[in-house]
């Protein structure tokens, strides 16, 4: 056996709507039934996801506040005041900036933009920031992708005469600030269709609104913050992000063409996973180490030498980033092992001092992806006696929510069920650490610590065609909302499996047969899988299904993410010359190694599992299915193949048996001496009443082709028989024998019995072994 590394979860679908949409459409079956499970049941929702229409873009005025936030801008431009843009500074924030940028700028405004520093003033808008506007001679702040939370600064703008419009997407607070509109999907009482816009959607709506239709120049930008903010992409979000994609593959903005040319993406046919992790990763790195304000410079450059020298600044910042990410989450990974170890820890909350406040929302994600644990990174600032931090949760655990009960301990926080930023006293740290633990404890059950992967869809071979895979691909972009299809091919035999890679860390599969179609699987970072399924096994396969293309030529692929093999499973391992150092990356709690010989260990050089090793001998006192699901190593041949046979058959079927079946000497291919042999050797001693076969016993092996070993066997068995003694070496016949069968004795059976244990256990083939060891494991019926 082989468990899945995840929960599996098939999501359920209707048949007959999958059949309808089908026939109605005209498209494969697979495809019906992934957009009836994603609720695209009706021809009107499967003909506006599968064919986008900037007409499903919904009025940009049934937002809340968005017909006082226009009609004040457009004052302010008539009037000639002066505005600014206050901004974030991740790729939600400037991607948002950004596009509020082009809005006013085409309405002739006068303004300009600002960002705060994440290290020198943290997160949104901030009195300071404010009352410098004021100074400035700035009437009018419209703050993008923040402010829902800044009700001290809506207040402090109020007094000093400073008209504060709020766009932003994040959950809104119990108490909104006092601003002068608030334009929020989220706010409480808006009844816009659709609320999971991200920041840059917010403000892509207040660019629509000012001018009377939607940006669409504007989508290249737009669709940078929509996916990197990870939000669903669903509606609104979907057209963004689809013809965002193919603005941005195309764009004649030079600050985007120089930032493509960095990660390696100019004039290529971009896709959702190119934005959400070449892209996005840059645009943020700026912020999260620095000011990100040449993002927006960059973004908003017109200048190739300029814009060639910021995307450079912007890429070097970039891997200086991942350095950072790599050492702060080595640590922390050790801080977790160390201090709190995750089977006494529902919720993650580490803190240290020197922490780059600007990273540790990746490092927490990192940190979920190893412990599949809610998890909450912060920086000790010991001067300012604050902990600022970032939170990343798993399903189940509302992070946003959980959060809210210690609002009281938290004076600055926001976010997401699933991720969230935060400020609190160094003192309170412990107690949000016990608080979060205990609220997971009531909440969350053993198994949601188990990572879950969401199937969409149960597939067989003959149904993975080129065309099915240029189907899916029209229900691209991919992402949170809309996730690339998970397909779960069941039980298929391996045609051909390898590691691949510089390091051997990939593995490469090829599965199907004559009888149905034959699939690659990629498996990246999974090569260790290798070690642990055979090359008979029976697999099931979950993964998404891409286009392979290379020299021209196409067929499918699926890029793999998790597999099982649910049956027993036979690891041959006789005769390997690396066989115990395998077997010392097996796991200790599910493994148990069993030896017959006492030199056995020493011998193969496995001393040190001595303590996870019990001798044949001991077998029979072991419970009843002990061997039930358990990795079983047999490291040498057993005594009697009977005896063996019985107690595999009373301890239960192990999930795999390793057979190593080690030994120093091979019976089975010494001289096995027929009746014949026998019959000639003892007329040759009557003929010599005596014989010295210490002296003359090689001559006469040499002269018969027989060994000394067959020999001195038969000698034995004759003893034992009484048809001979034996004196120093010396053979004497006996003069009146009694008649005895040769299987009297010991030796002659034993010989035998070994024999026979050798041509079942170690010298059959694979298939003949495995089908014995699985007749011997099943429940024999009653007589």
């Amino acid at each position: 056996m082989l468990e899945p590394r995840t929960r599996w979860k098939i999501q359920e679908t209707s048949e007959e709507k999958a059949k309808w949409l089908s026939q109605e459409l005209d498209i494969p079956l697979l495809i019906a039934n992934l957009l009836a499970i994603r609720g695209i049941d009706s021809l009107e929702k499967a003909q506006a996801f599968l064919k986008i229409d900037t007409n499903q873009f919904h009025d940009p005025f049934l937002l809340d506040g968005m017909k006082e936030s226009v009609d004040r801008i457009h004052k302010a431009v008539e009037s000639n005041e002066k505005i600014l843009i206050f901004g974030d500074y991740d790729a939600d924030g400037v991607s948002s900036t950004t596009v509020m940028y082009y809005a006013l700028k085409e309405l002739d405004a006068d303004f300009d933009y600002y960002i705060p520093n994440r290290f020198t003033e943290g997160y949104g808008p901030n009195e300071p920031a404010l009352r410098k506007a004021k100074e400035d001679g700035y009437t009018l702040v419209v703050t993008v992708d923040t402010g829902i939370s800044a009700v001290h600064e809506a207040a402090v703008a109020k007094e000093i005469g400073l008209d504060f419009i709020i766009t932003d997407h994040h959950e809104a607070p119990p108490v909104l600030p006092d601003a002068y509109s608030i334009i929020n999907p989220k706010k409480p009482g808006c009844t816009y269709p659709f609320s999971g816009l991200a920041g840059v959607g917010v403000a892509f709506k207040v660019a629509h609104a000012l001018h009377g239709n939607p940006p669409m120049h504007l989508l290249d930008y737009a669709c940078i913050g929509t996916i990197a903010d990870l939000v669903p992409l669903v509606d609104e979000n979907r057209i963004i992000a689809k013809l965002g994609i193919e603005a941005l593959s195309k764009t004649d903005k030079i600050g985007l063409q120089e930032l493509l040319k960095v990660a390696g993406l100019y004039e290529k046919e971009l896709t959702a996973e190119d934005v959400g992790f070449a892209v996005g990763p840059r645009v943020n790195a700026a912020g999260r180490l620095g000011s990100a304000m040449p993002v927006v410079e960059l973004f908003t450059s017109n200048d190739r030498e300029q814009s060639a020298m910021l995307a450079e600044e912007i890429d070097s910042v970039n891997k200086e980033r991942q350095a950072i990410v790599n050492e702060i989450t080595k640590e922390a990974i050790a801080m977790v092992e160390e201090r709190f170890p995750p089977e006494e820890n529902e919720v993650l909350v580490l803190a240290k001092e020197g922490w780059n406040p600007g990273v540790i929302g990746i490092v927490a994600s990192r940190l979920v992806e190893k412990f599949y644990r809610p998890t909450i990174v912060l920086c000790l600032d010991q001067e300012k006696g604050t902990a600022k931090g970032s939170a990343r949760s798993i399903q189940g655990f509302d992070m946003f929510e959980n959060l809210s009960e210690s609002r009281d301990i938290l004076p600055h926080f926001g976010g997401h069920p699933m991720a969230a930023g935060m400020t609190l006293a160094l003192d309170d740290v412990g107690i949000l650490r016990e608080r979060l633990v205990k609220q997971a404890k009531e909440i969350l059950k053993p198994e949601d610590f188990l990572p879950v992967t969401m199937i969409d869809l149960t597939a067989s071979l003959n149904e993975i065609s080129l065309d099915t895979v240029e189907m899916l691909s029209t229900l691209a972009p991919f992402g949170i909302g809309n996730p690339s299809p998970r397909v779960l091919i069941d039980q298929v035999p391996i045609r051909e499996m390898k590691k691949i890679g510089s390091q051997s860390n990939h593995l490469k599969l090829q599965v199907g047969n004559g009888e149905m179609s034959v699939l690659d699987c990629i498996g990246f970072q999974k090569g260790n899988l290798l070690d642990e399924m055979t090359p008979y096994s029976i697999l099931s396969l979950v993964g998404q299904i891409q286009l392979n293309e290379w020299n021209g030529y196409r067929k499918p692929q699926m890029l793999l993410e998790d597999l099982s093999v649910s049956h027993f499973q036979l690891f041959d391992y006789r005769g390997l010359k690396d066989a115990g150092k395998r077997l010392k990356d097996l796991p200790k709690a599910k493994t148990q190694y069993i030896t017959f010989n006492d030199n056995t260990l020493t011998e193969l050089g496995l001393e040190s599992l001595s303590s996870q090793t019990i001798n044949g001998k001991e077998l029979a006192e072991l419970p009843n299915d002990s061997f039930q699901n358990k990795y079983i190593v047999f490291l040498d041949v057993p005594y009697s193949l009977a005896e063996f046979a019985e107690i595999l058959e009373k301890k239960g079927e192990p999930a795999r048996i390793y057979a190593v079946f080690h030994q120093s000497t091979d019976h089975f291919f010494t001289t096995l001496p027929t009746r014949e042999h026998f019959k000639w050797y003892y007329g040759f001693l009557a003929k010599r009443k005596k014989f010295d076969v210490q002296k003359d016993g090689t001559e006469l092996a040499r002269w018969k082709g027989w060994s000394k070993k067959t020999i001195d066997f038969m000698s034995q068995v004759f003893f034992e028989l009484d048809f001979v003694t034996i004196d120093d070496g010396v053979i004497t016949i006996n003069s009146e024998p009694g008649k005895r069968e040769l299987d009297s004795s010991e030796t002659y059976q034993k010989k035998f019995e070994q024999a026979d244990i050798e041509n079942r256990l170690v010298y059959s083939s694979y298939h003949s072994l495995k089908s014995w060891f699985a007749e011997q494991a099943r429940p024999k019926a009653s007589l």
